[in-house]
């Protein structure tokens, strides 16, 4: 089936415009999905790419987005956070339902995992949630950036070479990640179908956090390896399985596709 994009761009709570590219397949979407990106990333990684390409290909919409301060939304990665990206979320979702259909499934990769895990509570249309290589706790994020920059622990701010960016993390960005906790309340009282996806050798988020998030969660709850993946899904064969594994997965629990008349534009 083939499937086309289409430039997005919607405004979040402070007023920023967000950009993104919705996937649209060939013919009437069965339902309309939200892909977040992993930390310091964007719409545009490989990964997203290609899962929210793969899934158009299944009759899925999915829209794939850059949080404020990165790729080509506005906005200063400075002054973000997780709380934001959690809004952010929120925000492609309004304009979603608002444009096209409201999104009934939410996929996040690594950070993007648990941001979904947050902001599916305020997703009334979300139905399932799909992580890929999440950390069960944000903590883990603050623990990987002071290792990596002791004037972090010092200073409470310092620029990072983070991927191909330079990037300043300040210190409310760690609080804001200190102060999410663990995933006992809010994955507990998720009341969405879950799918937990991670490698067993993730060498930046160890396996150890798919078992807090799967443990934490009640049923509907799956649990699918990544065999040998990186934790970025960087092969095109890992981003199409995951894709796939979704696509049968969530099939389940998303709504029959409406009649044609105006769900498409």
């Amino acid at each position: 089936m083939a499937n086309s994009q289409r430039t997005v761009q919607f405004s979040n709570e402070a007023g920023q415009q967000l950009a993104g590219r919705l996937h649209l397949p060939d013919g009437q979407p069965r339902a309309f999905a939200l892909f977040a990106h992993c930390f310091t990333c964007s719409k545009d990684i490989p990964a997203a790419e290609r899962i929210a390409g793969r899934l158009a290909e299944r009759g899925l919409a999915v829209l794939r987005f850059d949080f404020a301060g990165l790729g080509e939304s506005e906005g200063d990665f400075a002054e973000t956070n997780f709380s934001s990206n959690v809004t952010d979320l929120i925000a492609a979702a309004d304009h979603l339902e608002q444009e096209y259909r409201a999104p009934t499934l939410l996929i996040g990769h690594s950070l993007g995992g648990a941001a979904v895990l947050r902001a599916a509570h305020h997703i009334d249309s979300c139905r399932a949630v799909v992580t890929l290589a999440a950390p069960a706790r944000p903590d883990h994020l603050r623990e990987a950036l002071e290792a990596k920059e002791p004037l972090l622990v010092q200073l409470g701010e310092a620029e990072l070479n983070l991927g191909p960016r330079r990037l300043r993390i300040t210190q409310q960005f760690l609080e804001d990640l200190s102060d999410q906790g663990g995933p006992e309340g809010h994955v507990g009282s998720l009341r969405r179908a879950l799918l937990v996806m991670h490698a067993p050798g993730d060498l930046t988020v160890a396996i150890d956090n798919a078992t807090d998030i799967f443990m934490a969660a009640k049923h509907p709850k799956s649990f699918v390896s990544l065999d040998s993946a990186d934790h970025l899904l960087t092969r095109r064969d890992d981003a199409f399985y995951a894709a796939d594994v979704i696509s049968a997965w969530s099939n389940r629990y998303l709504p029959p596709a409406p009649s044609a008349r105006g769900a498409r534009r």
